[in-house]
């Protein structure tokens, strides 16, 4: 088992209620099985923000290499519309 170390930690209020009413409830053990469940949904949140991140700056430097090697094309507002359009009629009535 991996090593334990203790923390204190302060929350406002409702959060305490939370955490309090969480392990009354039956669904903990205890206060910390509360905050140790928090900490690893916040990491997975967290590695999947930063795989967002990282996606959005590979479009990012790609667009900027693309403008760079002038693979542009110049604004048109009409086009972007028909485009729109066009996808929206292939979609099924229920998506």
């Amino acid at each position: 088992m991996s090593e334990i170390e203790r923390l204190t930690i302060t929350l406002p209020a409702e959060m305490a209620a939370t955490v309090k009413g969480a392990v009354e409830g039956g669904d903990y053990a205890s206060n910390s099985e509360v905050i140790r469940e928090a900490l690893r949904d916040w990491k997975v949140k967290r590695a999947l923000q930063l795989q967002e991140l990282a996606g959005l700056k590979a479009d990012i430097d790609k667009g900027l290499t693309d403008l760079a090697e002038g693979r542009v094309q110049d604004f048109n507002a009409d086009r972007i519309i028909e485009r729109g359009k066009k996808l929206l009629r292939g979609r099924s009535p229920s998506a």
